[in-house]
């Protein structure tokens, strides 16, 4: 079931889920469609402002509780800690969900990653699930269109029902990268490695096969961001079969080469509706 694109431009009151990996121009859509009068829901600032604050909160006052100075401050209530996430910066998520490895350079044992792992599928599905009342909430506030930013990782999602509700009340859009795209966007993860979400079989088998090739004994001798930039690339391309599945089912496909001339949102619904029609 996919929103039929007829309908689609009739409709006075627009909604699009943008899906594709981080890079693709999913935000830079957003922002021009958000001057136009278009609401910007950022699932990954719905994951770190409602969803994970109270654990993201708890994380760094751990944190801040191994400073014998703010502990004092923090056990006499003299300070507080509070996470100030928002759309444009999102680094509190990031740092929550950590990297794998050596705990001397920040890594996380394993237990520890996989359980804020899930906490982070849970939240992402729980925000996937929010769209239909933030369209609601859009059109109560004035806003004629609604955008959903969605997260790199939702193709992770194991859950049909998802996408059932998102193609149901958006447009769902990929934007699908040109192999030049990959070689970019793999060079620019290697350059900056962040913390990621990875599906759990995927990152046991990734392990096995990285503490092999590295000859490690333990995991906790692994460099974090060593195994990041040598996972990144069988992220990235686990990943597209993936949004390829959901795009034929659920879902339009568009290159991120045309995504990337648009200007204006006019251009936008052009490239969806020749997209469509194709």
């Amino acid at each position: 079931m996919r929103m039929n694109i007829d309908e689609f431009l009739a409709s006075p009151n627009k909604a699009v889920t943008l899906m594709g990996m981080s890079g693709v121009g999913k935000t830079y859509i957003s922002n021009i469609l958000e001057a136009k009068n278009w609401y910007h829901f950022s699932a990954d600032y719905r994951i770190g402002h409602k969803y994970l604050n109270s654990d993201i909160e708890a994380n760094l006052r751990d944190k801040a509780m191994t400073v014998p100075f703010l502990r004092e401050l923090l056990e006499n209530n003299s300070i507080s800690i509070s996470n100030n996430v928002t759309i444009n910066n999102l680094s509190s998520v990031s740092a929550f969900l950590g990297k794998l490895g050596n705990p001397e350079k920040e890594g996380l044992a394993l237990p520890e990653f996989l359980r804020r792992q899930k906490l982070y599928l849970e939240a992402e599905i729980a925000s996937a699930y929010d769209v239909p009342k933030f369209i609601e909430k859009a059109h109560a506030e004035g806003h004629n269109h609604f955008i959903n930013d969605s997260t790199g990782s939702l193709c992770e999602i194991d859950e049909p029902g998802v996408f059932e509700v998102l193609a149901k009340n958006t447009l769902i859009l990929y934007i699908k990268t040109s192999p030049e795209d990959e070689i970019k966007l793999i060079e620019r993860a290697q350059k900056s490695p962040k913390p990621l979400y990875y599906r759990q079989d995927f990152i046991l088998e990734q392990l096995g096969k990285y503490q092999q090739e590295r000859a490690l004994e333990y995991l906790a001798m692994m460099e974090p961001d060593d195994f990041i930039r040598w996972v990144f690339p069988n992220l990235f391309h686990s990943r597209l079969p993936r949004y390829q599945h959901i795009a034929d089912n659920y879902g339009y496909t568009v290159q991120a080469s045309e995504l990337a001339t648009c200007k204006t949102e006019a251009d936008f619904i052009d490239i969806i509706t020749a997209s469509a029609r194709r």
